[in-house]
């Protein structure tokens, strides 16, 4: 099965043992400054002030659910059943897919909530990958302000994109078009945008022999679980500590650090899927999320 069929699987697992909360809102960044980074994601806020994050930036996702909200079909999402949000995630739309992965990532994060779970806080922006000098570190995607802090540690970088205006050869750092040359690095460095694009299976399939593949960014708070099961060796996503706070910010496109933490979760520290909903499950709905 797809990524997306053995993310939803699990919702669905959560949502046969407890009532999820209903969509509040989806909430859009203002337009993105040309070149700048800010505004690239929304959040779909659930009833109960949790939030999950979706990258906007894909093709022209930001202005076409910019135009939707302006019509109804914006406002019908309010009181929604999140899962049934969340299923638009396997369409082949766009900007159901962009809504559904959000609404995906605010289940998960209802689970972790309930069950009482918070990731390790992170111990570096690249997810532990330690470049070392004369090794080539395989990035998926031209995550510019990563470039520097791998590049400083005197290794080489491998960028495969999608985009060919940004192919070339500079200094230590190459960019190619050919996902197949991943398979001469042994850590590869990926974000988010992998889960929206489809792309994911093809480029583990050219990371066989990785021993390290990192997938990080705000939008990377999806099931772990089918990630882990494909290889995927570790998650770097944004924990929103202040809900209320950290959806201002991103209304007014103005930074969201204040009100989210770096996580870092491995397959040894996640006490996988069915447990947590099992502890969701028992567990007091007065009860706090565990301390990071």
């Amino acid at each position: 099965m797809s990524f997306a069929d053995d993310a939803l699987a699990l919702l669905e697992a959560f949502a046969a043992r407890a009532e999820l909360p209903r969509v509040k809102a989806l909430h859009l960044p203002p337009p993105p400054p040309p070149g700048g980074l800010r505004g690239e994601f929304c959040a779909l806020e659930l009833q109960d002030g949790l939030v999950g994050q979706s990258y906007v930036l894909l093709d022209r996702t930001w202005e076409g659910l910019t135009a939707q909200q302006q019509d109804a079909r914006h406002d019908a999402l309010v009181g929604q059943d999140a899962l049934a949000v969340a299923r638009g995630y396997r369409s082949a739309d766009p900007l159901e897919r962009t809504i559904g992965f959000a609404a995906m990532n605010a289940i998960t994060r209802c689970l972790f909530d309930r069950a009482g779970f918070a990731p390790p806080p992170s111990g570096d922006s690249i997810g532990g990958l330690d470049p070392q000098p004369g090794e080539t570190i395989g990035m998926i995607g031209h995550f510019t302000p990563l470039m520097p802090r791998i590049a400083e540690r005197g290794a080489r970088l491998l960028v495969v994109e999608l985009r060919p205006e940004l192919v070339g050869e500079a200094g230590n750092v190459r960019v190619t078009l050919d996902a197949s040359e991943l398979a001469a690095c042994r850590k590869v460095l990926a974000t988010g945008t992998l889960l929206l694009n489809d792309t994911l299976d093809r480029m583990l399939a050219h990371c066989a022999h990785a021993t390290h593949f990192v997938m990080i960014g705000p939008s990377v708070g999806c099931p772990p679980d089918p990630l882990f099961a494909r290889g995927v060796t570790l998650l770097g996503g944004s924990w929103v500590t202040d809900s209320a706070g950290f959806v201002r910010a991103l209304r007014a496109g103005e930074p969201t650090k204040a009100f989210t933490r770096k996580f870092s979760l491995q397959a040894k520290d996640h006490p996988g899927w069915s447990a947590l909903v099992e502890r969701a499950a028992t567990r007091p709905a007065t009860s706090r999320p565990a301390a990071p």
